[in-house]
């Protein structure tokens, strides 16, 4: 299953970018407070982007990770100064960084065929 297609990429956008949003200044201090000020945060099941966005304006460097290539469209526009991948969570190779983050339900989903 490809993750979300156009049409529901959006609606999740509108629907839940708050989400993010609002918890972007706390993550933000607990990132802080860890020693982590600058540099690469990986985020596993980035969606649309709203938190990469808001880790580039605070500075750091972000590759955003999800399996749906309509999410990652709309990351591509919302958050243009991050790097965005499209790959199950559960598979992708990822690189040396400084943090990794994964907002909201993106470990609840089953999107990958059980082998």
């Amino acid at each position: 299953m490809p993750g979300y297609r156009k049409d529901l990429a959006y609606i999740h956008d509108a629907g839940f970018r708050d989400y993010a949003l609002n918890a972007a200044p706390g993550l933000l201090q607990m990132l802080r407070k860890n020693g982590v000020t600058d540099g690469l945060v990986v985020d596993l099941g980035c969606g649309s982007g709203r938190w990469a966005a808001e880790l580039n304006r605070a500075g750091y460097r972000v590759l955003g990770v999800d399996q749906s290539a309509a999410m990652i469209g709309l990351a591509r526009k919302i958050a243009p100064n991050s790097r965005f991948k499209i790959a199950s969570l559960l598979r992708a190779s990822l690189p040396f960084c400084d943090a990794i983050t994964s907002i909201g339900e993106c470990l609840n989903y089953c999107f990958d065929a059980k082998k």
